[in-house]
C-alpha cells in the first residue's frame, strides 16, 4: 500500500524547520510565561531583551553577541522587504540607521515581534512601534 504526503508552501514537518522557524517559534512559547529582568538571561529568572534574543539563538546553537547593540553590528542588515520570521528587529535611537541601537526583539512577520518590553509587560507578542527600525540576519 503507498502513501502520499502532500506539503504546501510554507508547512514543513517539524524536523525539516529552519532556524529562523524554530526561533521564532520557541521566544514565542515564553509570552506571559517569563518576566522582563534586567541583565536577565535566563527563562526561570526572567530575561532583558538582548538576554532573550541571546538565549533564543543559544538554544539552537547560533552565538551572538549579549546587548543589542552588539548584537546588531554582528548582524547583515535586511529590508523590512526582505525579514523572515526568527530574524531580530532592531530599534534606533534616531533615524540614522547606524545610530545606538537601544532594544531587540525576534521578528514574528506582518509587522509583528516578541520581545522582553519591560518590568510590568515581561515577554510580550507586540507591534513594531517605531519608524527607526532596521531587520538584520545572521541567516540568509
Amino acid at each position: 500500500m503507498a502513501v502520499s504526503l502532500a506539503f504546501f508552501p510554507g508547512m514543513a514537518s517539524a524536523h525539516a524547520l529552519s532556524f529562523n522557524q524554530k526561533s521564532a517559534a520557541y521566544v514565542a512559547s515564553f509570552i506571559g510565561q517569563v518576566p522582563y529582568r534586567y541583565g536577565g538571561s535566563s527563562p526561570s529568572t526572567g530575561f532583558d531583551c538582548s538576554g532573550l534574543t541571546h538565549y533564543v539563538y543559544g538554544y539552537y546553537g547560533k552565538s551572538i553577541p549579549r546587548t543589542a547593540d552588539q548584537q546588531f553590528r554582528s548582524f547583515r542588515r535586511e529590508s523590512r522587504g526582505a525579514a523572515w520570521g526568527g530574524d531580530l528587529v532592531f530599534y534606533h535611537v534616531n533615524s540614522d540607521p547606524n545610530s545606538y541601537v537601544y532594544h531587540v526583539g525576534i521578528y514574528e512577520g506582518s509587522n509583528h515581534m516578541v520581545s522582553a518590553a519591560d518590568p510590568a509587560e515581561g515577554i510580550i507578542w507586540q507591534t513594531i512601534w517605531s519608524p527607526d527600525v532596521t531587520f538584520g540576519t545572521i541567516t540568509h
